[in-house]
């Protein structure tokens, strides 16, 4: 087994360290995120009639709807939980995907098409500004002149 902990080092000096208000930021939209999908998926698993009508519209079974908010749910759990944010940050975009594939499919509006697009902006936008390691890996300018190299 190979020691990642140097990568890691690098990693958070490439990057420096998360200001207070960077680190806010994250913790403000990660938990809104959090707070709408623990909602969505409590609602769905309730089998909230309104949450069923609507799932009826994009020919989901009650089933379906309560199997889906149960998945969504775990990946939310997974991304609350600071160890696991990354995977469950990757799961739920793929929910996201699958949300967003749904309503195209349906023939929704295009606000219906858009809003798991932003959501699964946010649950990027909540981990990106409290993790020097992500930034370090998703840069959103161009590297000083003295830091690249061609290969």
């Amino acid at each position: 087994m190979t020691n990642t902990e140097p990568v890691r080092t690098q990693a958070r000096v490439a990057s420096g360290s998360v200001s207070k208000a960077g680190l806010w930021t994250g913790r403000v939209i990660s938990g809104f995120v959090v707070l709408f999908m623990v909602f969505d998926g409590v609602t769905k698993v309730l089998k909230v009639s309104q949450v069923l009508q609507a799932s009826a519209r994009l020919h989901l079974s009650v089933a379906d709807t309560v199997g889906i908010g149960t998945v969504l749910l775990i990946c939310t759990a997974l991304y609350a939980v600071p160890r696991t944010s990354i995977l469950g940050a990757i799961l739920l975009t793929g929910y996201l995907g699958g949300a967003t594939a749904i309503q195209l499919q349906a023939g929704s509006p295009a606000f219906e098409n858009a809003f798991p697009v932003i959501f699964g902006v946010l649950v990027w936008a909540g981990i990106f500004f409290r993790d020097p390691e992500l930034r370090a890996m998703i840069p959103l300018r161009a590297p000083r002149s003295g830091n690249f190299s061609a290969n």
